[in-house]
């Protein structure tokens, strides 16, 4: 017979975890209603995780029914100074009852009493009747219940971290108590969150101290007299009285009146139809499509538009909206299955890809006349597949969208339609379906009434976004910046760049080899031949056999994260090699094997540039991910390697801007300091560090100039004292010493982060030079660590955001220039800050002569743009 388990969760600790894990996201989450539904999703989330874990026999969620419990009457001040809880966070904990409900699993409150004493009532319960007991709270109150039958999970970060509370586990975090003592430690030391007193100046670890000495409050009591005069006996006399209640009020009741049985928490699954009926009411599609439940079809407004296979040049008009349809993402390679246009009067719809050899259609893709459309550079591309170089796009409403709000960006016509009240449009999911089953629908009338749709909500969309786009004034940023940037991306893709495949090959074996001899090594320091991917045997390895200091468990054992075996590299070689081992097998399996699987044909790889995910401006980049090959490691740096010109008298040409965002700093901030550094063409983190340090130039060690360029660049990010001192090794005290010292010698800096928060906080947004708004819903918020991010944020994103933008400019001059020019040289690759060309040796001067004129030249600051050029036979070579 399978063993019982019971789940015992913490509904109240658990939802609030919830909500603030989703708390950026909180204008996201919201239902048809006005809802906020954050707390709701996330705490979804976990429930489903836990019980995939756990995969309990019984279940039950445990609330608080009020603020007055028998420990209030105890001690009137119980739990108080907390902040007031937020009404978006209140108004939800309703809807996780009735998620429950959905999910079939028991929710009880009980009066006068917590949530803990029903867990701890229930937990002891089913210890006794030979359950095994899983515990799952945010609060660490509860870890006093652990015992050799009840493990308690506690969320360590957002809902998704957890740590798991064993009596050993007890042990060895509180230096050898036992879970009844964490009761006696709660006695000793208080508890700043549920507010009651402990003994003055007795904290967690004076506390334990004296626990290990006498066991519990009331030994160290009857062991008051012997103990030597002090300021800590004092006040352990003093405050007796306190202690006492204190360790009362820390005492989880586990005799408490609970009404409701362990066979009643029998978990049977769950109750769809309040489920469903739950997820429609919060639009959790998401969750609605897991369950397979296909959704009731929107009833929808007839639309006009006509299916052709034959064409003639009437239908091609001016000031019309495109569409081409692929199912896959990555648009060089996925199939064009149909095509639809118009205007508001007429909308046509094909699946004929004759139309692309049609001359009147590649006439008016090639004319100047105003077409819209959703995704500019993946339409571009497609079309370019059949020759066609389409000109006249003026409007993309994906890419307007996404500068008018980057934290509601769609890659779904239907997604940015909603966000503007136009509803007659379904989702690709729902025409398509997803996964495995993606494809087009059997009837065909569905798939073009559903492009034609596509077609009216780009006219639609147009209208509005132009509107929005002048209304905030970012139609320059769009229409000077964004829009002529995705057909030079479009170009920049379609031109990929070639990869030697032989010498990827080469350094298979390469990397094959050394890895050998690193297991081997490591095998040797082990004593024995051990699975080294395997974090279980490894874990027994380090920790059990070699005896090195545990840093965290997890729920399967030993964490063997990287920044666990970080923190032990300097007590064991073997460390040091499992990092490098780690390192080289990720470069082997990411970058040479996942590189060779997608040479194409012409013998490039043709990246596509995601221009509208991130929230400074920045591209990234998939379908090889180029701008992640790790250069400060000598392996990832010879991956460059086997990026090559297209033939052998070409040279691959780079270049990057230095420190472009300190100097855009010095631009913004207007501080004289920062500004002669660059004007003055000095190193600025030597320039910094003689300020910091009260050096002259001759004086400043390599060591003033490392911990100078970490606060330089920790300032544009906003960075804290803890922030700082852990990326020095330093005291936060001394850390803390750095950043006044820097904020004395630039203090317009100082004032510039002030204002640039203040402003966001009037205007709810930060915005760079060229106006692109990053919103910043957070700004305002009365938790403190989500207002701090949110604060860092409005500092950085002028800086980084304007950064990303001069780039964007420097592109758009460049390609202009070029074909301008007679020059063959190519624009391939952008990385951050940092341009990659290939040219004919012959132009290799006049390309970095003008490169170097249009990258320093096009847009003027306060302080000179300063350009870093190179070349070479690869990509290595040029750096």
């Amino acid at each position: 017979m399978a063993k019982n388990k019971l789940l015992l969760v913490d509904g109240n600790s658990v939802a609030f975890r919830a909500f603030f894990a989703l708390h950026n996201s909180l204008e996201r989450f919201k239902n048809k209603n006005g809802l906020h539904t954050n707390a709701i999703y996330a705490f979804h989330n976990m429930f489903e995780n836990v019980m995939d874990r756990e995969k309990p026999t019984h279940v039950l969620v445990a609330f608080d029914a009020g603020k007055t419990t028998f420990r209030t009457e105890m001690y009137s001040d119980y739990k108080g100074g907390r902040s007031k809880t937020p009404g978006e966070f209140r108004e939800q904990l309703p809807y996780i009852r009735e998620l429950l409900a959905g999910l079939g699993v028991k929710h009880y409150e009980l009066d006068n009493y917590e949530a803990d004493d029903i867990i701890g009532t229930l937990a002891k319960q089913a210890a006794e009747s030979e359950f095994d007991v899983v515990v799952l709270s945010g609060d660490r109150d509860l870890t006093q219940l652990a015992s050799d039958r009840i493990t308690v999970d506690i969320t360590v970060k957002g809902v998704s971290d957890i740590e798991s509370y064993t009596p050993e586990h007890v042990a060895e975090k509180y230096d050898g108590l036992t879970p009844e003592q964490i009761i006696d430690m709660k006695g000793l030391a208080g508890d700043t969150s549920d507010n009651y007193p402990g003994v003055t100046k007795v904290g967690e670890k004076t506390a334990i101290k004296l626990l290990n000495q006498y066991g519990s409050v009331e030994g160290v009591y009857e062991h008051i007299d012997e103990m030597k005069q002090s300021k800590m006996k004092e006040n352990l006399i003093n405050d007796k009285e306190q202690a006492f209640l204190s360790k009362k009020l820390a005492t989880i009741a586990t005799d408490a009146p609970v009404k409701v049985s362990l066979d009643e928490l029998a978990y049977f699954g769950k109750n769809l139809d309040k489920l469903i009926a739950f997820y429609k009411e919060m639009d959790f599609k998401q969750f609605l499509s897991k369950l397979d439940v296909q959704e009731e079809p929107t009833e929808l407004e007839d639309i006009q538009f006509e299916v052709v296979s034959e064409f003639e040049a009437s239908m091609f008009t001016d000031d019309s909206a495109l569409y081409v349809e692929m199912l896959e993402d990555n648009y060089h390679l996925a199939d064009i299955v149909g095509v639809a246009w118009g205007n508001t009067h007429k909308i046509y719809a094909t699946s004929e890809l004759a139309i692309f050899d049609h001359p009147d259609f590649k006439a008016w893709l090639e004319k100047s006349n105003g077409k819209k459309v959703y995704d500019a550079k993946r339409t571009y591309v497609a079309l370019n597949r059949y020759s066609t170089k389409t000109q006249g796009i003026n409007f993309d409403v994906l890419l307007a969208s996404y500068l008018l709000d980057t934290n509601d960006n769609s890659n779904d016509i239907a997604g940015v339609a909603q966000h503007y009240g136009y509803t007659e449009i379904q989702s690709d999911e729902q025409i398509y379906g997803k996964g495995a089953k993606k494809g087009l629908p059997e009837d065909e009338e569905v798939f073009f009434n559903h492009l034609a749709r596509k077609v009216k909500a780009i006219q639609f969309l147009s209208n509005h976004l132009q509107k929005e786009l002048e209304d905030k004034k970012q139609d320059k940023l769009f229409y000077q910046m964004e829009l002529p940037l995705s057909i030079i991306l479009a170009e920049m893709e379609i031109a990929g760049i070639t990869v030697n495949a032989q010498r990827l090959q080469q350094m298979r074996g390469e990397f094959s080899s050394r890895l050998q001899e690193i297991e081997q090594r490591i095998h040797e320091e082990a004593g024995e031949v051990f699975n080294i991917n395997s974090p279980k045997q490894l874990g027994v390895i380090l920790f059990e056999k070699m005896k090195l200091p545990v840093i965290k468990k997890t729920k399967t054992g030993y964490s063997t994260a990287v920044d666990v075996l970080e923190q032990l590299r300097e007590k064991a070689p073997i460390v040091d090699d499992i990092l490098n081992y780690r390192q080289i097998a990720k470069i082997q399996s990411t970058y040479v094997e996942g590189l060779l699987k997608v040479i194409q044909s012409d013998n490039k790889v043709h990246t596509r540039y995601i221009q509208t995910l991130t929230q400074t401006g920045r591209l990234s980049s998939v379908d090889p991910n180029l701008q992640n090959i790790p250069i400060r490691l000598e392996e990832g740096r010879k991956i460059r390697q086997a990026f090559v010109p297209k033939e052998d008298n070409w040279l691959i040409y780079s270049s990057d801007y230095s420190q472009i965002e300190l100097r855009v700093l010095a631009h913004i901030s207007g501080d004289e300091h920062l500004k002669e550094a660059f004007r003055e063409g000095m190193d600025i983190h030597s320039s910094t560090a003689m300020r910091i340090f009260g050096v002259s130039e001759e004086e400043v060690t390599s060591n003033m100039r490392r911990d100078a360029k970490a606060v330089n660049f920790g300032i544009v990010y906003g960075i804290s004292d803890y922030g700082l001192s852990q990326n020095l090794g330093i005291t936060r005290k001394a850390a803390q010493q750095y950043i006044d010292t820097y904020f004395e010698n630039y203090p317009d800096v100082k004032r510039y982060m002030e204002e640039s928060v203040r402003e966001a906080k009037d205007k709810g947004y930060a915005a760079t030079l060229y106006n692109r708004r990053r919103y910043l819903p957070d700004i305002n918020s009365r938790n403190f660590n989500i207002r701090s991010f949110a604060e860092r944020t409005a500092i950085n994103t002028p800086i980084q955001g304007s950064a990303a933008d001069i780039l964007k400019l420097a592109m758009i001059e460049l390609d202009k220039r070029l074909k301008a020019s007679d020059l063959k040289a190519t624009m391939l690759l952008q990385v951050h800050d940092e341009l990659v060309f290939e040219v004919p040796e012959s132009e290799l001067e006049a390309l970095d002569a003008l490169v170097k004129e249009v990258m320093e030249q096009t847009v003027q600051l306060d302080v000179p743009l300063i350009t870093d050029s190179s070349w070479g036979k690869t990509w290595y070579d040029a750096k």
